[in-house]
C-alpha cells in the first residue's frame, strides 16, 4: 500500500513505534517481574507458610484461625494451611483443587476470576494457599488513557506536520511554481538544518536555470536583430550583382557581407558553448604563460595589420586548473579587441603579475575608451558603443561576453576600466601551483 501523505505516513510510524514501545515494555517488565518481583512474592509467601506452620504445631488449629483470618483481613481473599494431600488444616475440607500439578512446587494463576497462589514447605508436608477475586481492570478502566495516548500522537504528529512536512509541502510547491514557468519562484527559509539545505540547494539550482534560460532568450532576440542587417545587405546585394555592370565589386560586397556572418555565427556558437556549461569540463593544469606566447605571437600579425604592436611587461609562472581552449580564447578576445580599437602606431600594453594564489593578466589599448555609463554593459552579450562601433567597423559584439563567461568558469574575476586614454580590462584568476619564484604580490 502506497502512502500518499507524508503525515498519514508519519502518524502510522508513530503508532507504529509506540505499539512496539508497548510490547517491548511489556516484555521487559514481565522478564523484571520474573527475576525480581516474583522472587521476593516467593519469600514472602515462604515466610507466611513458616509462620501458619510453627502457629499450627505449638498452639493448634484455633490460633492458625485467627493467623489465617488475619491475613484475610490484611491482604484481602482468604488464606489456607493444607496438608501434603490437600487436606485443610483448619476446617480438614479437601482443597486439593487448589494444588498445582505435579512436580509444580508453587504457583500464581488467575483462574475463572480469581487469583490462587500456591506455596509448598521445603519438607514436603504442608502447603500455603491463597484465593480472592481477581481486581484485573476491564478495557473501560483503561480507555482514557487510550484517549490520551491517541492525543498526544495526534499532538506530536501536528507538531511533525508544522516542523517537517509543512515545510517540505512549501518547497515542493515552490518547485511546482517554478516548474509552472515562474522563474523567480524561491523557497523563503532561514532553517539550518536538512529543509533549509534542501531550500538553499534548490535556490541555487533555480538561479542557474533562470540564468540560462534568461539568457537564451536573449541571446535569440539579439542573434535576430543581428542577423536581420547582414542577410538584408546580402540579399540587396544579390539583387545588384544581378543589373550590376561591375560584377566584381557586387561579389565582394557578397563576400564581405558572407565573412560578416561567419564570424557572427561563430561567435554565436561559441558564446552558446560556454553558457551551456553548467561546470568546467576537461579540467587541467595549465601554464599561464605558454597561453599567453600563443595568443602574443598569433595577434602580433593582427596588430602589424593594423600598424600596431604588443608589449608584455612581466612574466607568469604558475599554474591554474581549468580547461585550456577556453582561457586562450577568453585572453585572445580581450587582445584582438585592444587592437581593433587602438589607434594606428600606438601600443597594446599587457601587463603580467602572479601572488601565490592568483595570476593578473591585464590589456590596456590607448583607444577612445568607452563612456563610463557604458562600462557596466561592456561584457552583455552583442553590446558596442556606438562610436567604435561607427569609427573601426566593430565586432559581433561577443568577444568580452565569451571573456567573461569563461573566466568565470575558471572561478575567476574580469573588469574593464577607462585609462584615459585607452581602456584596461583586467583577469584575475586563481592559481593552483604556486609561483617558484618570490612575487611582489598583485596590485
Amino acid at each position: 500500500m502506497r502512502l500518499k501523505s507524508l503525515y498519514i505516513a508519519t502518524f502510522a510510524t508513530m503508532v507504529s513505534i509506540l505499539a512496539l514501545s508497548f510490547l517491548v515494555f511489556n516484555r521487559i517488565s514481565s522478564h523484571v517481574q520474573s527475576l525480581t518481583i516474583d522472587p521476593l512474592f516467593d519469600q514472602f509467601d515462604e515466610l507466611q507458610l513458616e509462620n501458619a506452620r510453627q502457629i499450627y504445631e505449638s498452639r493448634g488449629p484455633e490460633a492458625l484461625q485467627d493467623y489465617l483470618g488475619s491475613l484475610d483481613h490484611l491482604f484481602g481473599g482468604t488464606h489456607f494451611l493444607l496438608n501434603a494431600r490437600g487436606k485443610d488444616m483448619v476446617s480438614e475440607a479437601n482443597r486439593a483443587y487448589l494444588l498445582p500439578p505435579a512436580p509444580e512446587t508453587k504457583s500464581r494463576i488467575d483462574r475463572r476470576g480469581q487469583w490462587q497462589i500456591t506455596h509448598r514447605s521445603q519438607d514436603k508436608e504442608y502447603w500455603f494457599a491463597a484465593v480472592g477475586p481477581s481486581n484485573r481492570p476491564s478495557v473501560l478502566t483503561f480507555l482514557p488513557y487510550y484517549f490520551l495516548v491517541i492525543g498526544a500522537t495526534g499532538l506530536l504528529c501536528w507538531l511533525a506536520a508544522v516542523g517537517v512536512i509543512s515545510p517540505i509541502r512549501r518547497v515542493a510547491a515552490t518547485i511546482a511554481r517554478f516548474g509552472q514557468g515562474d522563474l523567480t519562484a524561491r523557497v523563503q527559509t532561514k532553517r539550518e538544518d536538512e529543509i533549509g539545505q534542501l531550500g538553499s540547494s534548490f535556490n541555487q539550482m533555480a538561479e542557474r536555470l533562470e540564468h540560462l534560460i534568461v539568457s537564451e532568450r536573449r541571446l535569440l532576440s539579439d542573434i535576430s536583430h543581428e542577423l536581420r542587417s547582414p542577410l538584408a545587405r546580402l540579399k540587396f546585394a544579390v539583387k545588384l550583382a544581378r543589373t550590376s555592370p561591375d560584377t566584381k565589386a557586387a561579389l565582394d560586397r557578397i563576400e564581405r557581407d558572407i565573412d560578416r556572418v561567419t564570424s557572427l555565427v561563430s561567435d554565436i556558437v561559441e558564446i552558446t558553448i560556454v553558457e551551456g556549461d553548467p561546470a568546467l569540463e576537461g579540467a587541467e593544469p595549465v601554464r599561464l604563460s605558454t597561453i599567453l606566447e600563443e595568443v602574443v605571437q598569433d595577434c602580433s600579425v593582427e596588430a602589424g595589420f593594423r600598424n600596431c604592436r604588443l608589449e608584455v611587461d612581466g612574466h607568469l609562472e604558475g599554474e591554474a586548473l581549468g580547461n585550456r581552449e577556453l582561457l586562450r580564447r577568453a585572453i585572445e578576445n580581450i587582445v584582438r579587441n585592444a587592437i581593433r580599437y587602438s589607434p594606428s602606431k600606438s601600443a597594446i600594453h599587457i601587463f603580467l603579475n602572479e601572488n601565490e594564489h592568483e595570476a593578473l593578466i591585464a590589456v590596456r589599448d590607448y583607444g577612445p575608451g568607452v563612456p563610463n555609463d557604458a562600462l557596466s554593459r561592456l561584457f552583455d552579450p552583442f553590446f558596442r558603443v556606438e562610436e567604435a562601433r561607427t569609427t573601426n567597423g566593430g565586432g559581433s559584439g561577443l568577444g568580452l561576453s565569451i571573456a567573461k563567461r569563461a573566466v568565470q568558469l575558471h572561478h575567476g574575476a574580469i573588469s574593464a576600466e577607462n585609462a584615459s586614454p585607452g581602456l584596461r580590462v583586467e583577469i584575475r584568476v586563481p592559481l593552483t601551483v604556486k609561483s617558484k619564484s618570490v612575487q611582489s604580490g598583485i596590485a
